[in-house]
């Protein structure tokens, strides 16, 4: 019998099972595909943002390298070679996993795994073949897959999803993009910086609606620049495939039906829960009505042996989310007292300008009632910005108005993505803005931008504008 059983081998699953060997605990992981890592490393996280750097390139050579005195002709891109990257890059990460697992003597058993009882998981391989393993502790972290619409029909030809998105054959005319966050503005970037003419249809009335309302103004700002075209407030009613090209039709905020016609449309409304073949009722697993594992404070389920992390229970559906959690999860099994804030794991849109966020919301805090100031740093007016050519957005820092303490902080600019750490480590241990203003932030880095909205936060002692 084993200690711990993992079920699902994405961040959240493989970072469970690692910290529970590194805890001494004998442990298997069940992972259905052939390849480790889940949606993430393999249809997510990775593989976009492969095709992220690879558009980015493209886009840079064909926009700016002139101004920097690099000439280079008959500029076209080779979009097979950019997949065989990305498929390389996954290989590596995956291979990687691989290697962690037998690094840390864990079990990895190819299969569905399906519960027949608390203590007993079913493992059946694709050719029909199964097998019963049993274990003290078991985690579900089964994950998420992308979310649709009643009346759509995603054909995978002409109408995808994320999945089809990262392995197209070829370059959109028009793509018509559903859905105006996080993973639709990343995927929309891709093709629209390779030439692609693109269209966002989002219901609500700002694109990454999730967060601070003057980062989706200002990514909407920079993706206009990339030939973007936003319909906000737009309800889709119709996606039809009509041969080579597709039709959507959506209702504006005053009941009038508009049509845009593309060559795909990307679907990407979010994702949900995945539970399918799980059969959790065999355990007792109580699941939500969204479909979500049902846990308490402390990722249990209600059945005291079983836990779930990542995108199928509630909270941010994020790879850093589920791996916090699956270390919590391992280390709560072996005794220890760990803990997660959760206002604390930072939010990212891997578009370029990057956005990056943590904390509050100035929405939320307008909400809540609590009294706060605000302190801003344009890109425009960052030396090392102006020298790469990256002066699109700002860095903005919440501050409690009495006591001074950071409360959220929401960049989007150059690399905010790796500059956000910053940000929550000063949260993490509760600093003011005043505490970051004092510390010394080498010149010229685009994290001098963070610095300076924290002393324009604090008395508007910004020395830069």
């Amino acid at each position: 019998m084993y200690d711990l059983i993992v079920i699902g081998s994405g961040p959240g699953g493989y970072v469970a099972a690692i910290r529970g060997a590194q805890l001494g605990m004998k442990t298997a992981i069940i992972e259905k595909y052939p390849t480790l890592g889940g949606t993430c490393l393999n249809v997510g996280c990775i593989p976009s943002k492969a095709l992220l750097d690879s558009s980015e390139h493209f886009h840079n050579a064909t926009h700016t390298f002139q101004t920097h005195g690099i000439l280079l002709d008959n500029l076209k891109v080779d979009l097979p070679q950019m997949i065989a990257r990305k498929d390389d890059v996954v290989k590596q990460n995956v291979d990687g996993i691989q290697f962690l697992m037998k690094k840390n003597k864990i079990d990895v058993h190819q299969g569905i795994g399906s519960f027949v009882d608390k203590n007993t998981i079913k493992v059946t391989k694709a050719d029909g073949i199964s097998s019963d393993i049993q274990g003290k502790h078991i985690i579900i972290a089964t994950g998420s897959k992308p979310a649709s619409l009643p009346f759509i029909n995603i054909d995978k030809q002409r109408i995808i999803t994320s999945t089809e998105a990262l392995k197209m054959k070829e370059i959109p005319k028009h793509l018509i993009v559903i859905g105006g966050g996080v993973i639709g503005m990343e995927l929309g970037s891709v093709y629209g910086r390779l030439g692609a003419k693109v269209s966002v249809v989002e219901f609500m009335d700002a694109i990454i609606p999730s967060m601070d309302r003057t980062m989706g103004k200002e990514l909407q700002k920079s993706l206009k620049k990339l030939g973007f075209e936003f319909y906000l407030k737009h309800k889709v009613t119709a996606v039809e495939n009509l041969g080579e090209e597709v039709l959507v039709k959506a209702e504006n905020g005053k009941g009038e039906t508009i049509e845009i016609k593309g060559d795909y449309v990307l679907v990407s409304i979010g994702r949900k829960p995945y539970t399918e073949g799980l059969n959790a009722e065999a355990a007792g697993v109580r699941l939500t009505a969204r479909g979500q594992v049902e846990v308490d404070d402390h990722l249990r389920t209600n059945v005291p042996n079983i836990y779930a992390i990542g995108d199928v229970v509630k909270g941010a559906m994020l790879a850093h989310k589920a791996e916090e959690e699956g270390v919590y999860v391992a280390e709560t099994i072996a005794g220890q007292k760990p803990h997660i804030n959760y206002l604390l794991i930072p939010g990212v849109v891997y578009t370029w300008p990057e956005v990056a966020a943590v904390g509050y919301t100035e929405e939320q805090l307008k909400e809540m009632g609590i009294a706060y100031k605000t302190g801003k740093f344009p890109f425009m007016a960052s030396g090392r910005a102006r020298a790469s050519m990256d002066t699109d957005g700002l860095v903005k820092v919440l501050a409690d108005a009495s006591t001074d303490e950071i409360l959220g902080v929401h960049m989007i600019g150059p690399r905010t993505a790796d500059m956000i750490a910053e940000a929550v480590v000063a949260m993490e241990y509760r600093a003011s803005a005043e505490d970051i203003a004092r510390m010394s932030h080498a010149h010229p880095t685009y994290t001098e931008a963070f610095k300076e909205a924290c002393l324009a936060a604090t008395d508007n002692r910004a020395l830069h504008i």
